[in-house]
């Protein structure tokens, strides 16, 4: 029968009455009845071949889920490391697998400068302090520093494999730490050159601290050194029954720089005092565990650690996906924030008690460390997040993942 509708009317060809008859069995259908009738229905063919419209996993709906602002999405391959600008926080730079930074802005997504020229992924990418320039270095130990406003390479070195860069807090100085155990410093753009040389141990992890005289490197063989930049030798070593079992994974320093936080493949987090070179701290999820057996399963390492600027805490963040917030003096764990894949980075709030973190389910998650509980939950991403940064007033993240992309969340809370 062919109904046309126009407005309200329908058009039943003249006044033929329409019967429908149903036929109404005696019986409710038994269970057994249903399941003949669904065993009768054939899913692979109904509909169009491969159309799965209307049926979703709970992977896909997730999947499906973008709670960011912008999504920048140049990098031709995974996205390993981001920055932002501690001018303005406007800019954002990126270092990928397809051996590119781009410095592009946050608002929008455009791409201000394009790093070129590398021969190995991008693993670190830094902007100076003053944020007039940005250091590029690939994993195969080729650093260039660039000019934002001119878009011009001011400078390049090569070094042996590349573990980590920074910038010096206040001066155009940049520094390096390498798998050969040298840690590198040259001005910027004249590239006059200092190193640091170590046992050949690899240098896994650096930070200069805020006084901008010294700097605590992390090594692969458990050995933590703070050097005087000036002198060239090492003020302090911190090795042995004090020191780490395992490599060095990640570092983080107070704001007053007196104190280091370290983590490793130990599974413990040491508090230094960098005034003495004296351990006055540790946590582990293991309360009373000197060390691991050789019989025992592998130490839970650890991937992050970070101060609270707010209050006397600090943040360990392990591989199985635990969250331990600590008190600073005490060591004894306040909170633990359990996730449900491996953390592998955090960050502090600058002047709150909001600690974010970001895992290897892709997921970017913020929590209050005064109470342990969540209190926001980002996805967008479908790989895992594998750096994030957040700016000065925490109501921005820029994260950078395995997916090839690169997202701003908006952190701005009403209640915040």
């Amino acid at each position: 029968m062919d109904n046309n509708t126009q407005g309200d009317t329908i058009d039943l060809y003249g006044d033929e009455e329409i019967i429908e008859v149903i036929d109404l069995n005696d019986m409710d259908p038994e269970p057994d009845d249903l399941a003949d009738d669904l065993e009768d229905i054939d899913f692979e063919d109904a509909g169009n071949e491969g159309d799965d419209e209307g049926w979703e996993t709970e992977d896909e709906m997730e999947a499906e889920q973008d709670d960011s602002e912008l999504t920048f999405s140049k990098h031709k391959g995974s996205v390993f490391c981001v920055s932002l600008d501690p001018a303005t926080n406007s800019m954002a730079v990126t270092g990928g697998e397809d051996d590119k930074a781009y410095v592009w802005r946050v608002s929008d997504g455009e791409v201000l400068l394009e790093c070129t020229g590398h021969k190995d992924s991008v693993t670190c990418a830094v902007f100076s302090h003053d944020s007039s320039m940005v250091a590029s270095g690939d994993m195969g130990g080729l650093i260039k520093v660039w000019n934002i406003e001119t878009k011009e390479e001011i400078w390049s070195f090569e070094v042996a494999d590349l573990e980590w860069l920074e910038w010096h807090p206040c001066a155009a100085v940049l520094l390096a730490g390498t798998d050969d155990g040298n840690m590198w410093m040259w001005k910027i753009p004249s590239g006059e050159c200092k190193t640091f040389q170590s046992a050949a141990s690899q240098a896994t992890c650096g930070k200069v601290l805020p006084d901008g005289k010294r700097a605590v490197v992390g090594y692969e063989d458990g050995t933590v050194r703070v050097w005087d930049l000036k002198q060239g030798n090492a003020a302090h070593v911190i090795k042995g029954h004090d020191g780490h079992r395992g490599a060095l994974t990640c570092l983080s320093c107070n704001k007053d720089g007196s104190l280091v936080l370290t983590g490793s493949v130990d599974g413990f987090a040491k508090l230094i005092n960098t005034a003495t070179g004296k351990v006055v701290g540790q946590y582990s999820l293991d309360v009373g565990k000197v060390k691991p057996s050789q019989h025992d399963e592998e130490p839970n390492s650890i991937e992050s650690v970070g101060f609270c600027n707010v209050l006397p805490l600090v943040a360990v963040a392990y591989l199985d996906g635990t969250l331990g917030v600590y008190d600073l003096s005490s060591q004894v764990m306040r909170h633990r924030c359990q996730h449900e894949a491996g953390i592998v980075h955090l960050q502090w709030e600058d002047s709150s008690s909001v600690v974010s973190t970001c895992c290897l389910d892709g997921a970017l998650r913020l929590w209050d460390a005064r109470t342990g509980s969540i209190m926001a939950e980002y996805h967008g991403h479908s790989a895992e997040i594998l750096n994030f940064a957040i700016n000065r007033e925490g109501t921005f993240a820029v994260t950078a993942s395995g997916d090839n992309q690169s997202k701003v969340f908006c952190l701005q809370r009403p209640d915040r």
